[in-house]
């Protein structure tokens, strides 16, 4: 469990997040949705150990996350940043192969090249696994991160915003990709998404934010009504049960 009691992180003085306790158990993907400046980065980066807390706790699997020993908490927790930038001359097999640093440390075994494989197989990337990075489309890049981070062997995976820059087909595979680790590998994936519908679909719970704060923590369909997503994103959205889920059409 990732737990966080009472936290709050400002960043050159300025406040971001406010007096926020959490508890994210094992098992599923859970969701952060908000505005921009909502501080969901901010907390994913918190709960990383990327930013610090100006008060509260954080703790994973009940060690705290500010004084943990770093391979300690990489062996528990990986994190896939906005970021994606990442060395030109790096092949794909070469980044996911990253992953595995904090079991072996420098010396990998059979079991660290047979993680990154079933990376590699599982994000459909074996077959550009001697590609270099900078030569791939902005979906393969992201899937390549992601894996990267399944490899880490974690029971906490944390996504900050992986579709950015993905067209409708990489996305919906990414997120469908996600819900089969989810499921059938029993890994914990927070992630931070701005596409309401990805989260409705996908998730398991959605945490909503504004102005540093959780507005709403609840299952998708409850998330996902009019009321709550006008208090969240300051205006009226509509959502329409289609194929058993809820959609917004905050299009119209």
């Amino acid at each position: 469990m990732i737990k966080l009691t009472n936290v709050a992180v400002s960043l050159s003085g300025t406040p971001i997040l406010s007096d926020i306790s959490l508890e994210l158990p094992s098992g599923g993907i859970t969701a952060l949705i908000g505005p921009n400046g909502a501080g969901k980065s901010t907390l994913i980066s918190a709960m990383a150990r990327l930013v610090p807390v100006t008060s509260g706790e954080i703790t994973v699997d009940g060690m705290n996350v500010a004084n943990t020993a770093s391979r300690t908490l990489a062996r528990r927790l990986s994190v896939m940043p906005q970021d994606n930038a990442v060395a030109g001359r790096l092949r794909v097999g070469e980044l996911v192969q990253f992953g595995r640093f904090p079991h072996h440390q420098g010396r990998p075994t059979q079991a660290d090249f047979e993680a990154v494989d079933e990376a590699l197989s599982i994000f459909d990337l074996f077959e550009i696994k001697d590609k270099f990075v900078d030569t791939l489309s902005g979906g393969q890049r992201q899937r390549a991160r992601a894996a990267m981070c399944f490899a880490q062997g974690t029971d906490y995976i944390l996504l900050d915003e992986p579709l950015n820059n993905l067209d409708i087909f990489y996305a919906r595979e990414l997120m469908r990709t996600l819900r089969h680790v989810a499921d059938t590998k029993q890994r914990s994936i927070i992630i931070v998404l701005h596409d309401l519908n990805h989260a409705a679909v996908h998730a398991d719970r959605i945490i909503a934010m504004r102005d540093g704060k959780i507005i709403a923590d609840d299952r998708p369909d409850k998330v996902m009504h009019p009321d709550v997503l006008q208090s969240v994103f300051g205006f009226q959205i509509n959502v329409e049960t289609i194929a058993g889920k809820p959609i917004s059409l905050h299009f119209l």
